[in-house]
């Protein structure tokens, strides 16, 4: 039979899935957030991830009245799921989202949940949510799935159809219901997971891997820094064996990377096992900001320049390139630590939306006329609207010590320096 889907959150992961499915029948589109609807309702999204052409031609019914749920039978939660300041799971949004969809729901219904979990959630936490407030019995009234969302904001190339969905039902049957329903948008096709833990393993496991061979990039960087060795050269020169994997050092914020893991890490100690090698690549991870803003004052030093009202601006404050998203971004905490060192803060980025940034961090963002007098500039983010800053232009930026703490590697692809008057300094 066909199904008539409802995607229940419209952010980054969530509008991608419904304007997908939009583009072969009608959606219910619902998202709690009233202004956010009336910005999609008018053609327009502020995560930039869909077009307004992709949103115009879509047939997606927006709304933010719950009732409208029960037009649909098969749902979609696409919900974050968040850490709070302790680094434990932050499971409020998903729940709510269960307990929205639970008074809704219908016999014969199928609720397949896309937000990233820990293994155990969708059947331990969210469906008894759903068998409160619904009055109906999961595995006999109605069914659940668990479909991992595999989006990459920012990436106009691995995009929702074009990457392979993991996919999992609680009975055979519904997994076979669910592989059909995604089949039909995911031009990549689907893997059937074995079982809902399995789905939900595969993909918290996904992001702790990548955080850790980054936290290991970063700590090499760390030791390079002590030996006085660039570390651009030597992952360049060790790039040249067929099996080295090229992940670089940087900042590691958002919503996926940043988070995830933490998630893998609570739901071990609560089976009794204390995660050691996942805990430390996250602690590497989240003190490099403060490295960046450390190495950022000890070069100052070094080039003589005064730190008292040093005037200091970073080029990017999103948790990554080409995205507006600046949840969890580590960039913050470059400027709370040059902060303690009565330094003048100037943050420009043209991605960013300069209300949020306002409202999140307390941040004015800046203009890029603005950034001159600078004692120093850091290159936090690799947005590509920086690749078109030529040395001159950084030269025009800065005065006194010309330092560029160069964190994303963006001059080493530029035109030639043999004339240039800038100290760059590379992680």
């Amino acid at each position: 039979m066909d199904r008539k889907v409802s995607v229940i959150g419209l952010g980054y992961v969530g509008l991608p899935v419904a304007v997908a499915f939009g583009q072969q029948a009608r959606v219910v589109a619902f998202d709690i957030n009233q202004s956010r609807i009336r910005e999609l309702t008018q053609g327009q999204d502020s995560t930039r991830e869909i077009s307004p052409v992709d949103l115009s031609t879509a047939d997606l019914f927006f709304t933010h009245h719950a009732p409208d749920l029960k037009n649909a039978d098969f749902h979609i939660v696409a919900v974050p799921t968040p850490i709070d300041e302790a680094n434990q799971p932050d499971l409020r949004p998903i729940l709510s989202a269960s307990k929205t969809v639970g008074e809704q729901l219908k016999k014969g219904d199928i609720v397949v949940y896309e937000s990233t979990v820990y293994p155990g959630a969708t059947e331990e936490d969210c469906v008894p949510i759903l068998e409160k407030y619904s009055g109906l019995i999961c595995g006999k009234d109605f069914f659940v799935g668990y479909s991992p969302e595999r989006i990459n904001p920012g990436d106009k190339e691995h995009t929702f159809t074009k990457i392979k969905k993991i996919v999992s039902g609680q009975t055979p049957e519904v997994l076979e219901i669910v592989a059909d329903v995604y089949s039909r948008v995911v031009t990549a096709g689907v893997h059937k997971a074995s079982s809902i833990k399995v789905a939900e393993a595969a993909k918290v496991i996904e992001n702790t891997q990548r955080d850790l061979n980054i936290a290991l990039i970063n700590e090499l960087a760390k030791i390079f820094n002590k030996l006085d060795i660039d570390t651009s050269s030597v992952l360049e020169a060790a790039g040249t064996k067929w099996n080295f994997l090229p992940f670089k050092p940087g900042l590691v914020g958002g919503h996926c990377i940043g988070v995830d893991p933490y998630y893998l890490t609570y739901r071990a100690a609560k089976a009794g096992y204390h995660p050691e090698v996942i805990l430390s690549g996250r602690r590497i991870n989240d003190s490099m900001g403060k490295f960046i803003a450390e190495q950022t004052i000890k070069n100052i030093v070094k080039l003589g320049g005064n730190l008292c009202g040093a005037k200091i601006g970073i080029l990017g404050l999103t948790f990554k390139e080409n995205c507006p998203d600046i949840r969890n971004t580590k960039v913050i905490d470059i400027v709370n630590e040059l902060k303690e060192y009565t330094t003048n803060i100037f943050v420009h980025d043209p991605h960013a939306h300069p209300a949020e940034a306002k409202r999140e961090y307390g941040i004015d963002l800046v203009d890029r006329s603005e950034l001159n007098d600078l004692t120093a500039v850091i290159i936090a983010v690799a947005h590509q609207d920086f690749y078109s800053f030529s040395r001159e232009d950084f030269e025009k930026m800065l005065n006194g010590t010309k330092l560029v703490m160069d964190v994303k590697g963006l001059l080493r692809q530029s035109q030639d320096s043999s004339a240039s008057i800038l100290k760059i300094v590379s992680l």
